[in-house]
């Protein structure tokens, strides 16, 4: 494989292939894992907007809508309640004083890191069922489920 072609997307034909696979096993081991952390404090959606503001800062609602591929009353309301549980705050745009700011506050903080750890050691709880050559494989995925989270980005027809 050259160098182009390693860096290039895969094909459709073969990302189905491999989809087709996985998604069975995929779905039941998500379904599992939001089981034991449901009764949560903070839902999935609410976590992963907290971890966008945590990696990336102050953000405006729009900025947070569209990182979350989410339409912005969407938004709107999951700052709501987060806001309501003060654990994020609002704040005027220093660069544009019509705009709002929202980001994470020290009680957002300890929040997030709380669930986020009780979230590992149910998904630690999952993983602990493979042997050691299994859980070097599942390292190895992990960093392409990173890497995949991080470059992919849908377009407006896979939106749909």
């Amino acid at each position: 494989m050259t160098e182009a072609n390693k860096n290039s997307p895969s094909s459709l034909e073969d990302a189905l292939e491999v989809a087709t696979d996985i998604q069975p096993a995929l779905n039941k081991l998500v379904v599992i894992f939001q089981r034991t952390t449901e009764g949560g404090s903070l839902t999935t959606s609410q976590v992963s907007i907290m971890n966008q503001l945590k990696a990336r800062g102050a953000a405006r609602v729009s900025q947070v809508a569209a990182a979350e591929l989410i339409r912005m009353p969407t938004a709107s309301n999951a700052l709501y309640q987060l806001e309501q549980r003060n654990l994020i705050e609002r704040s005027r745009d220093e660069k544009d004083r019509r705009g709002v700011m929202v980001q994470l506050t020290k009680k957002g903080e300890a929040e997030l890191q709380r669930v986020s750890s009780e979230r590992a050691e149910a998904l630690a709880e999952i993983l602990r069922w493979l042997d050691a050559d299994g859980l070097q494989t599942a390292r190895e995925v992990s960093d392409l489920i990173n890497k995949l989270a991080e470059i992919y980005r849908p377009t407006q027809d896979s939106q749909k």
